[in-house]
């Protein structure tokens, strides 16, 4: 996680389009829809590094910066942080584009943990990087 907030870090994983169907009653984006599309960016990141299937064993950290608005654009940036023997640590930032601006905003950081699973849902082994 970084303190430096001019920037995002990472790979962008995934854009994708905050609608109105992900609203709480406050009129804010839904953290758990954030949260969703943390996970789905993090487990493309850990699909790539364990050439296979991963499933999500752990959030080890979630910090809600600032809310996500109807009509932002979010971007989710991922690292490989660690890979173990069977598991795969992607630390992620999720930022915004507000009404399509090039100005954007970090709203949301996070560490996840995959673990390699093989075609029967056992764990497996990461495989070394090629």
């Amino acid at each position: 996680m970084h303190d430096d907030t001019t920037e995002p870090h990472g790979t962008l994983t995934i854009r994708t389009l905050a609608m109105p169907a992900d609203t709480n009653p406050a009129g804010d984006i839904f953290g758990g829809w954030v949260m969703s599309q943390m996970d789905i960016a993090g487990a493309i990141a850990a699909v790539e590094r364990a050439q296979g299937r991963v499933v999500t064993v752990a959030v080890e950290a979630m910090t809600f910066i600032a809310p996500v608005k109807v009509g932002d654009v979010l971007c989710v940036y991922t690292t490989i942080e660690r890979v173990g023997t069977t598991s795969i640590t992607v630390g992620l930032e999720a930022w915004v584009r507000r009404n399509r601006l090039d100005v954007r905003q970090r709203v949301t950081e996070a560490r996840f943990v995959y673990v390699t699973l093989d075609d029967n849902g056992n764990k497996r082994q990461v495989p070394k990087e090629a």
